[in-house]
């Protein structure tokens, strides 16, 4: 985010679910929530996010979701995610809410399990952070044009 040009801040504490606030150019505030799977979770949950404490849509609140083994981020607001997450009904969990952004099948040649991104959640996957350039209200970067070629 920093090296996107984002003003970007880092709570001490983080007792609401943030984990990142992003000024926006009215000087009001993004929070950013990330959560991430490492590249040893057990295989079958490279990215599964769950048991996330989240009752209800918060404005100006977004995820990072990142998965280390896929090696895929997938950003979501408050609202998306709340479409797109299964709630727990009853449980210690009741409440909180999980999405599963992979699949597994096996191999047809070695057999082996594979973990793979699901396409239906391709239109959250990113590559950069321009959402949040977005959401600030900020110009979307251009990129620096190349000198190399010229005469």
């Amino acid at each position: 985010m920093l090296r996107e040009n984002l003003d970007v801040y880092v709570p001490l504490v983080d007792d609401f679910g943030v984990d990142a606030v992003i000024r926006k150019k009215n000087n009001s505030f993004v929070e950013v929530q990330i959560k991430a799977r490492s590249e040893n979770v057990v295989e079958g949950n490279a990215a599964l996010f769950a048991g996330i404490q989240h009752p209800e849509k918060r404005e100006n609140y977004y995820f990072i979701f990142y998965s280390e083994r896929l090696e895929k981020i997938w950003i979501m607001s408050s609202e998306q995610f709340i479409d797109e997450a299964a709630q727990n009904k009853n449980g210690i969990n009741k409440g909180k809410r999980s999405t599963w952004f992979n699949g597994t099948k096996k191999d047809p040649k070695t057999k082996e399990k594979i973990e793979y991104p699901r396409s239906r959640y391709d239109k959250y996957l990113a590559s950069d952070f321009s959402t949040f350039r977005e959401a600030a209200g900020l110009a979307l970067a251009t990129p620096e044009p190349d000198i190399s070629d010229t005469e």
